[in-house]
């Protein structure tokens, strides 16, 4: 069994809402172990014996077939998530910014999206591998932030979600205790 995070994107928001509880017997009904969501806003640790696309695959349709909206995540190993967290240059405490890492199941989109953050004026972000990248925000500004509205582009929808770095180390914590136990 390999320990997996899985990232939903606009669960919570929008009219989409989903109960951490019945989402958590969801996954777990279709054979996913350990199931454990954290936060309230579509971040979910378990395992499988899947491979990481048919986990992607798997959790999108159960998302689909039981709650009825048309679902996307992004889908990384508890390996993977260590890494990012350990790669991010930026604080995960800061009174003065925000550290995002934008999640992407789709590197070509994300290398667009980290291409035009690059032409933006004083946006900080540092490509963290080929499906994220951290970025920095003021503190009570990430929504009006320039390189948030880039990122909120219909065009992004399907392929990425965003999380806070203090977010990610909850998940990374989460997914390495899954592989421990």
């Amino acid at each position: 069994m390999k320990s997996y995070a899985v990232f939903l994107r606009g669960i919570n928001v929008g009219g989409i809402n989903i109960k951490m509880s019945d989402l958590k017997n969801a996954l777990a009904s279709r054979g996913f172990t350990g199931v454990k969501t954290l936060l309230a806003s579509g971040n979910v640790a378990l395992a499988s014996s899947l491979g990481a696309s048919a986990v992607k695959k798997d959790v999108e349709a159960c998302l689909r077939e039981t709650f009825g909206y048309d679902a996307w995540v992004v889908v990384l190993t508890a390996d993977r998530v260590a890494a990012i967290v350990e790669a991010c240059p930026y604080p995960a405490e800061d009174k003065a910014t925000h550290t995002y890492i934008t999640l992407s199941s789709d590197k070509a989109l994300l290398d667009e999206l980290f291409e035009s953050g690059a032409r933006l004026d004083g946006t900080r972000q540092q490509r963290l591998g080929p499906e994220a990248m951290a970025w920095l925000a003021p503190a009570g500004g990430t929504l009006d932030s320039p390189f948030s509205k880039v990122s909120s582009k219909v065009r992004y929808k399907s392929s990425t979600t965003t999380r806070n770095l203090r977010t990610m180390i909850k998940v990374r914590d989460a997914t390495a205790a899954l592989q421990e136990g």
